[in-house]
C-alpha cells in the first residue's frame, strides 16, 4: 500500500490578507486549525510546510510537525514538493496539498477524494463542489471563485477528469462546471515531474497553477464534494470564519 502524507503549505505574506496563517479564533491561530481538521481525517503524517519562522514558533503550541523550507517559492506546489522531498517518499506514494487557507473543509470530502484516488491509481486528483442555480451568474464572473469543467457530469459515483479551469465563465458555457476546492492529492513521482515543467503562459496569466498539469496533458481527476468550501482570503471571509466557530462553539 503506498503512503500518504498530507502537506499544508503556509506564508506569512499574504497580499489581500497579510498575516493570514497567525490570526487567531478562540484563541488559536489559523493555520493551527486547519493542522487541526488533517488530523482528524486519520489519514497518513501531517505536516505544516514553511518558510517563515514566525510560523512554525507559533505551531510549536500545537505540534512538532512542521518542516522549514526555502522562504521564497515560484508557487505552493514548490514548497510542498521541497517539504515531501525532506520525507524520502517513493514514487507511488501519494503527498496531499491541503490549502492553509480552508479550515472549514470537510473531513469527509478530504478522506473520500483520498480513497478514491488511490484506489484508482490515478495521478492527480481535486475536489469540486455544485453551483446553486441562484448563484451561478454571481459566482462564473467572480474571479476569486475558481471554476472547473469537467468531461463528465460527476457525482457520488462518477469522476471525471478536468475539461479547463477558469476564473470567468461566459454566459453561454454551463455544462459540467463546479466550483473548484482547493485541495490537491498527487503521486509523488508525479508531483516531482510537475515542478520541474515550466510555468505555462496560461497559468501566469490566471495565476492557476493546475493549469501547468493540464497543458502537459497530465491529467487532474475531479472528485465531488458534498460540501462547499469556505476560503479565508479577505478580512471579511476571516471575520466570517471568526463568527462561524464562535456562534457554534466549534
Amino acid at each position: 500500500m503506498p503512503k500518504v502524507v498530507i502537506l499544508i503549505p503556509s506564508r506569512y505574506s499574504a497580499s489581500r490578507l497579510p498575516g493570514k496563517p497567525l490570526l487567531k479564533v478562540k484563541g488559536i491561530p489559523m493555520i493551527a486549525h486547519v493542522y487541526k481538521k488533517a488530523k482528524e481525517t486519520k489519514i497518513g503524517q501531517i505536516y505544516v510546510v514553511t518558510g517563515d519562522i514566525q510560523i512554525f514558533k507559533a505551531l510549536k503550541k500545537f505540534t512538532n510537525n512542521c518542516i522549514i523550507t526555502k522562504k521564497k517559492h515560484r508557487t505552493g506546489t514548490d514548497r510542498i514538493y521541497e517539504g515531501a522531498n525532506k520525507l524520502r517518499l517513493n514514487k507511488n506514494d501519494y503527498v496531499v496539498n491541503l490549502q492553509g487557507d480552508e479550515p472549514l473543509i470537510s473531513v469527509k470530502d478530504i478522506n473520500r477524494l483520498i480513497k478514491v484516488i488511490v484506489k484508482k491509481n490515478l495521478k492527480i486528483g481535486t475536489l469540486a463542489c455544485k453551483i446553486n442555480k441562484d448563484t451561478v451568474k454571481q459566482k462564473f464572473n467572480d474571479k476569486n471563485i475558481v471554476k472547473v469543467q469537467t468531461y463528465k457530469k460527476i457525482n457520488k459515483k462518477i469522476i471525471s477528469e478536468a475539461k479547463n479551469f477558469f476564473r470567468i465563465v461566459k454566459k453561454n458555457k454551463s455544462k459540467n462546471f463546479y466550483q473548484h476546492v482547493g485541495i490537491y492529492i498527487y503521486k509523488f513521482d508525479i508531483l516531482k515531474l510537475f515542478v520541474s515543467l515550466k510555468q505555462t503562459l496560461r497559468e501566469k496569466k490566471l495565476k492557476l497553477e493546475q493549469l501547468r498539469a493540464l497543458d502537459n496533458q497530465i491529467p487532474i481527476n475531479v472528485v465531488l464534494a458534498e460540501t462547499k468550501p469556505m476560503g479565508i482570503d479577505t478580512k471579511a471571509d476571516f471575520v466570517k470564519f471568526k463568527n462561524l466557530l464562535e456562534r457554534n462553539n466549534l
